[in-house]
């Protein structure tokens, strides 16, 4: 009877994991901002719940962008492939 409640718990959390994971990020934060008062001291959660935006961690600019205007379009460069 115990080995079937670990083995349960196990699953459970294994699935709990992988619906975290899986789940996209606009539905992500907002259920981090409820579960936060839970447990405030879980930086995992404060993480998920602060972050705004996509790419590279959120905030206002754009991280890696040579340029200071983010509008800006950047050039496509194609190359082609030798044929052998």
């Amino acid at each position: 009877m115990l080995q079937h409640l670990v083995v349960a718990l196990i699953v459970l959390g294994a699935s709990l994991y992988a619906g975290w994971t899986l789940l996209p990020a606009a539905l992500r934060r907002p259920l981090a901002r409820k579960l936060l008062p839970l447990a405030p001291n879980a930086a995992w959660l404060r993480k998920a719940a602060g972050s705004a935006g996509g790419g590279c961690g959120g905030g206002d600019g754009c991280c890696g962008c040579s340029s200071s205007d983010p509008a800006q379009p950047k050039p496509v460069t194609l190359h082609r492939m030798p044929r052998p």
